[in-house]
């Protein structure tokens, strides 16, 4: 019998939905399983109270952790705390659309990593000036597994993967990633030093909750700043870090770095505005990153 543990973290966000959903799956299937969702020292009170109902769940739990640690630690101590071979990671903010969603991940029992995917959900009219929205939708298309699975390490995302726990055990998410971005760049490029292969498949999570336009942007830039304290690592794993270093062997670096200063700002407020440039928005990440040097 196959057994799995489902494993998400989550922080200053309710996720009940997400569990229920996912428990009424696995309830129908011939597989031993447990549902653990980690707080990582949410700072809304009512978040965490409202999650508390996962414990009325069977088989699932509900941990709550008064310190903040970060993205790659609360995913190690979600490991940690499992009990069965296999680990299926889900980003507390997904949906489920598919209800053959955990069937689907049980077929795959064999592979040493597993990649499901997302799919960009919502109101396009809604969401038609929320940057984020706009920046997903624009990059759906590299979201389905074919186009992973050409570059199956470097298109890695952790917002949706099973992985086996022997793997998980020997090779855990990089503890200097605290803050926001590219742990699972990492990840994606350890496996593929130590000869585990990933399989990309086509079993999304839908995302549909978008965050203002500031904080994407705000995020973003939390982004840019790990990407840069981590560049060395992450070299030929990231588009953004190789096209910096064609430029700075062009000798454009300093110029963009000076344009960046003069005009940074009012690109950053048309971003953070009521309706974002997402062509401005590729070039902001560009001159703010190099601007980090």
């Amino acid at each position: 019998m196959t057994a799995i543990s489902v494993l998400i973290p989550t922080f200053n966000y309710v996720c009940v939905d997400l569990v229920r959903s996912l428990h009424q799956q696995l309830q129908r299937l011939d597989a031993d399983y447990e549902i653990i969702v980690a707080d990582d020292g949410s700072t809304n009170h009512d978040t965490v109270v409202a999650n508390r109902a996962i414990h009325g769940m069977e088989h699932c739990r509900y941990v709550e952790r008064q310190q903040n640690v970060g993205r790659a630690a609360i995913r190690n101590f979600l490991a940690s705390e499992s009990q069965f071979p296999l680990l299926l990671f889900i980003d507390s903010d997904m949906v489920v659309t598919r209800d053959d969603f955990m069937e689907a991940y049980l077929k795959e029992a064999d592979a040493q990593v597993v990649d499901g995917g997302v799919q960009i959900r919502g109101d396009e009219q809604r969401n038609k000036h929320n940057l984020r929205f706009i920046y997903e939708k624009k990059s759906e298309e590299l979201h389905n597994a074919d186009a992973r699975q050409r570059n199956p390490y470097r298109d890695f995302h952790t917002a949706n993967f099973m992985v086996h726990r022997d793997v998980m055990t020997a090779h855990p998410f990089d503890l200097r990633f605290r803050h926001y971005g590219y742990e699972d760049v990492l990840f994606g490029k350890t496996m593929r030093q130590n000869g585990i292969v990933i399989r990309h498949i086509d079993n999304p999570l839908s995302f549909e909750v978008f965050e203002t336009n500031s904080e994407f942007v705000e995020k973003t830039e939390e982004g840019m700043r790990t990407l840069h304290q981590f560049q060395e690592e992450l070299r030929g794993y990231n588009h953004l870090l190789t096209m910096a270093g064609v430029l700075r062997r062009g000798m454009m670096s300093p110029l963009i770095r000076c344009w960046h200063r003069l005009f940074g700002p009012l690109i950053r407020r048309n971003l953070t505005g009521n309706r974002p440039c997402l062509r401005l928005f590729n070039v902001y990440k560009l001159g703010y990153f190099l601007s980090l040097q």
